[in-house]
């Protein structure tokens, strides 16, 4: 339900992006049963916007913020995948120039994740960083290990789990780290 800022986000990346510079191919939406007009927005700001439900059909469906991200790899071609969160506010294309940027000057590269100046949170301050400091203190250095904002090679992305619900984050953090290293 992020009909409020979706189209921002979308708009944005499809102006700067796509038609300006021609850096990204593809823009996608997974509709994960929203129940307000998101996936309308999304798609008449330029997304293709497809149904979570629809994705990967044979499969048991549940919802969720991996179970989106997941589908959406299914659902897209490009062999950089870039995730931005739908639900931010003053998004701009730097977002994503900062996480595909890394990965187009070196081919060593693999996953990017987003770093703001801003606030990081209660929950990034009070559980996150302590429980990733004492269970996996090589990833202490990851200011917010909670953003939305990341990117992958697809190669990669394709070999990870991803679980449904929102510890996808920091899940996918621990599972580069271990598949590919820092």
């Amino acid at each position: 339900d992020e009909e409020a800022t979706v189209g921002g986000v979308v708009s944005t990346i499809v102006r700067e992006l796509a038609d300006r510079h021609a850096l990204v191919d593809e823009v996608l939406v997974v509709d994960d049963r929203s129940t307000d007009r998101t996936a309308a927005v999304a798609s008449a700001a330029g997304a293709r916007v497809v149904e979570a439900d629809e994705v990967l059909p044979h499969l048991p469906q549940t919802t969720g913020k991996g179970e989106a991200l997941w589908k959406s790899l299914a659902a897209s071609n490009g062999d950089l995948v870039v995730w931005c969160d739908a639900d931010v506010r003053g998004f701009d294309a730097r977002f994503v120039i900062g996480l595909v940027g890394p990965m187009l000057l070196d081919d060593d590269i693999d996953f990017v994740k987003g770093w703001y100046e801003r606030n990081s949170g209660r929950v990034t301050e009070l559980t996150a960083r302590p429980v990733i400091t004492l269970l996996h203190p090589h990833l202490a250095p990851f200011h917010q290990p909670l953003s939305g904002e990341y990117a992958g090679r697809r190669e990669l992305l394709e070999r990870l789990p991803f679980v449904t619900g929102y510890g996808v984050d920091l899940a996918l953090l621990v599972d580069v780290a271990e598949e590919v290293g820092l």
